[in-house]
């Protein structure tokens, strides 16, 4: 099992598939990876060599990946918060950021439907109207 900027990779997946279980290294930029490592992206994870698993390390070393991007990303979205800007306080309140519509969706960010209704006193309303 490979073991790459913190993460095992997993054996059976092709070399391709598995970079991107690094938070950080999508499908897009495996492609340029692999290239600068000079790794065939068919081969499976279980087949790399010592020297191919080194080189890709070597690779990704350049790229801000797992916690330190995840940090980031925290921080950023922390500044927007502090600042008072509208994507900050959508953040806050954990509404969608980016525009969407939330009068019928968005169920994704505001969580299951809570019903919004009156309460009716009933026993003084049933007396009144029995005598």
């Amino acid at each position: 099992m490979a073991r790459i900027a913190g993460v095992d990779l997993p054996n059976e997946k092709r070399v391709d598939i598995g970079l991107t279980y690094i938070f950080g290294i999508g499908r897009a930029n495996v492609v340029g990876l692999l290239e600068k490592a000079k790794v065939d992206p068919a081969t499976r994870v279980k087949d790399l060599s010592e020297d191919e698993v080194n080189r890709l390390a070597k690779a990704i070393d350049g790229i801000m990946v797992e916690g330190d991007l995840q940090r980031e990303v925290g921080q950023n979205i922390r500044r927007l918060e502090d600042i008072g800007t509208y994507r900050g306080l959508r953040h806050r309140k954990g509404l969608p950021v980016r525009g969407q519509r939330t009068r019928s969706n968005g169920r994704t960010r505001r969580g299951k439907r809570k019903t919004v209704g009156t309460v009716r006193k009933e026993a003084p309303a049933a007396a009144k109207s029995a005598a």
